[in-house]
């Protein structure tokens, strides 16, 4: 039903307004009691054997929604109602900025893939810490908070940035996630190279201590798929150094070549981050690196191209913990999560794992003993 929808309807808008009136269909779903009731009943059924220790949280699964969607929490309840299981807001900057300018959302339908350039536009960590405190949850979900760069902060003033972000919003966040890997905010980037990667994620740490003194925010770090192994291999001995409790890997990729892309080239040229299903082998393969580098000690989340209950699988015994969507759900619509869900119940139930935990890494683990 949904993709003939999408054929028809949403293929026709332009992509960030079709979200908007998607995003705003779901809001005011959750806000109708009966509604939301019977909606979640169907797209978020609760599978025991799927329940996820990880950050030290309880989780109803380990599939969330990857930060992007929900910039401005705004609609937290709304994709919980969805069966996510835990939702990332974001990315958040210590100043509200509009982004690029349009147009700077683009579909890549062939592909199953978007191209972004969106440039953090959000209200600002002011506002969204203020929602925050207002919200009064409907649905038990897990809720991340991804913060980033302000545009017009100089890289020298970077850390100072972040701080800010992370004293408002840190007390409101379940995890906490410092962003340094979109390609859209110019020389970003270049915050994931150990020498500026350490004091950053240092003071970040200590500002979450201060904010949140009776609790300890659980931290992670967003890295690109576009990073070299060797610097891969640098921000996770650095995380484990400084004492991160995870990895998300990945965020959008600035390639092209190599990804098996058939979408016209008019399309598969705009400049931004690609997402989707080209990602798939890049994060996938980043992923495997990292868990065999880290094992256990770290969380790692892993995201880009997730669009099957067999693609979440993977990750899961690539080494993941949770795993992350977002594109899929654009072409998949509202019971993405949902199949995921019920696929990922099949799979464990055909494995030889007993529960999801034990099959987190078994895939890398034996690929080492080879």
């Amino acid at each position: 039903m949904y993709p003939l929808f999408f054929r028809l309807f949403f293929r026709r808008l332009d992509a960030e307004r079709a979200h908007h009136l998607a995003f705003r269909w779901i809001r005011l779903a959750a806000r109708v009691p009966v509604l939301r009731t019977f909606v979640a009943a169907y797209f978020a059924p609760r599978h025991r054997e799927l329940r996820t220790e990880a950050l030290g949280l309880r989780m109803h699964g380990p599939f969330g929604l990857a930060a992007g969607f929900d910039k401005n929490a705004v609609g937290i309840d709304g994709m919980a109602m969805l069966g996510f299981d835990h939702v990332e807001i974001g990315t958040v900057t210590g100043q509200a900025q509009p982004g690029n300018p349009p147009k700077r959302l683009f579909r890549l339908v062939e592909d199953r893939a978007l191209i972004n350039r969106m440039g953090f536009n959000n209200e600002g960590s002011a506002a969204v810490a203020a929602r925050l405190t207002a919200r009064r949850p409907v649905f038990r979900t897990t809720v991340g908070v991804n913060i980033g760069k302000t545009k017009a902060v100089p890289e020298a003033e970077a850390v100072t940035d972040y701080v800010t972000s992370t004293e408002r919003l840190a007390a409101h966040a379940d995890y906490l996630v410092v962003n340094v890997s979109s390609p859209n905010t110019p020389g970003l980037r270049d915050l994931q190279a150990v020498s500026h990667l350490r004091p950053l994620l240092t003071a970040v740490r200590e500002a979450a201590d201060r904010a949140v003194p009776g609790r300890r925010v659980p931290l992670l770090v967003k890295i690109a798929p576009d990073l070299a192994d060797e610097d891969i291999d640098a921000v996770a001995d650095l995380a484990v150094e400084l004492g991160l409790d995870g990895i998300i890997a990945t965020n959008t990729t600035i390639a092209r070549d190599g990804l098996g892309l058939t979408a016209g080239p008019a399309s598969a040229a705009e400049t931004g981050g690609l997402s989707g299903a080209p990602l798939k082998a890049r994060s996938l393969e980043v992923l495997r690196r990292l868990y065999a580098r880290v094992g256990d000690r770290l969380t790692l989340v892993g995201v880009g191209g997730v669009e099957t209950a067999e693609d979440a699988w993977r990750r899961i015994l690539a080494g993941a913990t949770l795993v992350q969507g977002y594109s899929a759900f654009i072409y998949t619509g509202p019971g993405y999560a949902r199949a995921v869900h019920c696929g990922l119940a099949r799979l464990l139930a055909a494995s030889p794992h007993a529960t999801l935990a034990e099959a987190v890494g078994a895939d890398t683990r034996k690929d080492a003993a080879a």
